[in-house]
């Protein structure tokens, strides 16, 4: 619903003021995240309006500048399916269900479903998937890179947690930095997505965890540095 969606861009922009190390975002046991409110759809206007509240929340969540994990424990279909494309790595439970069925109401994705998708399983097997309105398992989703991990339905929140705080203990700078340079290089040729990595490479010896980690590797080899995220 719209309440839900504001509540997440509300979350969203908090987050690019907090910096956190790392995010998880997770659902119920049995829905990650619900769709759209269908009753919602009038037409071309309210159409309008539904995509606009939808692209802004999820394109806040996928420009979190940290690493953001999606703990999926059930149905991730349609808007729900999109909220777990916009994050940067997606662990499923066994039980876990992606897709993007719109196409059984006779529209077609309008939460960056056609975008974000083939560039998670390449363009035809997204085409597939959402001409087809079909249901992906978590086995298939682990295949074609819809999932990127699988765990039993227990340990899923144990293992996104554990990933969380394993990035959150890192150099935090520098990883926000490497997501900005992998989600903006995607979007250019590979001429300027590399002008854009030699950018931020000088940018993050800016950061005191640089001097940190270079000063612990010489004097104590590699592994070792403790960070602070600035």
């Amino acid at each position: 619903s719209k309440g839900v969606l504001d509540d997440l861009q509300e979350i969203a922009h908090e987050l690019h003021a907090t910096r956190p190390g790392a995010v998880v975002i997770t659902g119920g046991e049995r829905i990650f995240a619900a769709g759209a409110d269908i009753s919602e759809f009038g037409g071309p206007v309210e159409a309008k309006r539904v995509a606009d509240t939808i692209h802004r929340a999820f394109d806040k969540v996928a420009a979190i500048p940290a690493f953001v994990i999606a703990a999926i424990s059930g149905y991730a279909l349609g808007g729900g399916c999109e909220l777990a494309l916009a994050c940067d790595y997606r662990i499923g439970s066994t039980k876990a269900v992606l897709g993007q069925p719109e196409i059984l109401l006779g529209i077609i994705p309008g939460g960056g479903g056609t975008q974000r998708l083939p560039r998670l399983v390449g363009a035809s097997r997204a085409k597939e998937i959402m001409v087809t309105g079909r249901q992906v398992k978590s086995d298939e989703a682990l295949r074609i890179g819809l999932l990127d991990e699988v765990v039993e339905p227990e340990a899923l929140h144990e293992r996104a947690l554990a990933l969380a705080a394993e990035v959150a203990k890192g150099a935090t700078v520098a990883s926000a930095l490497v997501k900005q340079a992998v989600d903006t290089g995607l979007n250019m040729p590979l001429a300027g997505g590399l002008s854009g990595e030699k950018d931020l490479f000088v940018e993050v010896f800016k950061t005191n965890d640089s001097q940190r980690g270079v000063k612990s590797f010489l004097e104590n080899g590699p592994g070792k540095a403790v960070f602070e995220g600035n």
